[in-house]
């Protein structure tokens, strides 16, 4: 009796090395999203290696994802025109070197994602980890845990591994809303594995006294709530919700009340909490800099370049359409704002649909609507999350146009023979009638 060999073929083991070597790599560059302390950091240059050996091997963009690289292509187009306008370069080929390896990432992230769905859990997994290790680093350092931990603070306000505490909250919002989905929707025995990662992210948020990073956090946890209790039909699931939402907030509340009891934490909360800061609303503060800008964005229509308007009143632009305007003209503005509009059609349009990466998608669209929200009260054009978020998004708008593809076929074939059967009912000939027929005409 021979031996039964149960060795796999060599070119399906080569399959599966590959796979997981890609996946690792993908995995490896969100990990380094979450440290980002100087520019280019080194999630950039790993990722445009990455994405330059991805592309030599085979980097296949869908079709249904060729309208994000259009448009973020002809952003950059407009950035390039912009420089144009300048008397002196200075640091701006870099700057626009960024933005477009950026859109680049996320143009990488859709493709990725749309070959292998099976990407979004570990991308979504490695997110947490690296927003876990930022989060820890920056609570760290606002308390002052360790010897020099202070450099992951600044302005007193927790950091992590980012230059500026109004990017480290933002970057901090995807993960958590992802973790809250699990903990509405998962079983009751995994919620203490959640909600000891959701605490941290969530005190990270916290401690970086963004205004942006807070109201950015809330509204996104309200339209996931929002949408996963219209998703279902189950009363039952509804009323875990409801029940699970208001355990969260009574949690977080009590958390907020211990905290606020720490030396310095509530004079400095009290100072954040305001709408409005002596920097928004001074004579050339940030919003009379709204006024001034968009007064010159019709005057220059290639736009004023990169980065000048903040050498000009020294602060920047503080709000994404009107540095679209100065830093891309109005060709990257209409470029943009196209982006925008589409990719949030899009994504609503398939946002409920019953599909493997659907909770993926509506975790990354509520926190990207939160972006674009926040967007106009400060620039956001080249934060790494935004990209990914777009990335994702895209993804999943490719995948649903490829499964409506191969649902084709399948409804074509199901349709030919209740077709037939509704032209053989026509051509065939009720007997009574013929007889009804025949009898009007003997005039019996």
């Amino acid at each position: 009796m021979s031996a039964i060999s149960h060795d796999l073929p060599r070119a399906a083991v080569n399959a599966k090395l590959i796979t997981l070597i890609s996946s690792s790599a993908v995995v490896l560059g969100i990990l380094l999203s979450g440290f980002v302390i100087s520019e280019p950091a080194p999630y950039e240059i790993y990722m445009a290696g990455l994405i330059a050996i991805w592309a030599l091997f085979g980097l296949r963009i869908s079709r249904a994802a060729m309208p994000l690289l259009v448009l973020l292509v002809t952003m950059n187009i407009g950035g390039m025109i912009s420089m144009t306008q300048m008397a002196n370069l200075a640091n701006t080929p870099l700057y626009l070197a960024v933005s477009l390896f950026l859109a680049f990432s996320a143009v990488f992230f859709a493709s990725v994602t749309a070959t292998q769905p099976n990407l979004y859990r570990l991308i979504f997994n490695a997110y947490v980890v690296s927003a876990v290790a930022t989060s820890l680093l920056g609570i760290a350092g606002y308390f002052h845990a360790f010897p020099s931990a202070e450099m992951f603070t600044k302005y007193d306000r927790a950091a992590g591994a980012f230059q500026d505490p109004n990017v480290f909250g933002p970057f901090l919002v995807l993960p958590g809303i992802y973790l809250l989905y699990l903990l509405l929707t998962g079983p009751v025995t995994r919620m203490p594995l959640l909600a000891m990662p959701l605490l941290v992210i969530s005190a990270g948020i916290f401690f970086s006294f963004s205004r942006g990073a807070w109201g950015m956090f809330a509204v996104s946890a309200v339209l996931l709530t929002g949408c996963l209790f219209l998703q279902s039909a189950s009363g039952m699931f509804r009323l875990r919700v409801v029940i699970m939402t208001i355990a969260a907030l009574s949690l977080l509340a009590v958390a907020i009340i211990v905290i606020l009891q720490l030396p310095g934490v509530a004079e400095m909360f009290s100072n954040r909490a305001h709408l409005e800061q002596s920097y928004d609303t001074a004579r050339l503060g940030r919003f009379a800099r709204y006024t001034i800008g968009f007064q010159m964005a019709m005057e220059h229509p290639f736009g004023i370049g990169p980065l000048v308007f903040g050498t000009i009143y020294g602060e920047d632009t503080h709000d994404i359409w009107l540095k679209m305007l100065m830093d891309y003209g109005w060709l990257g503005f209409v470029s943009f704002l196209t982006l925008i509009v589409w990719t949030i059609s899009a994504g609503f349009r398939i946002l409920l649909r019953d599909r493997p990466w659907q909770p993926y998608l509506l975790c990354a669209y509520v926190a990207f609507i939160g972006n674009i929200g926040l967007g106009t009260f400060i620039d956001i054009d080249h934060w790494r999350h935004m990209y990914l978020l777009l990335g994702l998004i895209w993804g999943a708008i490719a995948l649903e146009y490829r499964h409506q593809r191969e649902l084709r076929p399948v409804l074509r074939a199901s349709f030919k023979p209740a077709v037939a059967a509704r032209q053989l009912s026509r051509k065939s000939v009720d007997p009574s009638r013929v007889i009804t027929i025949h009898r009007d005409r003997s005039g019996v």
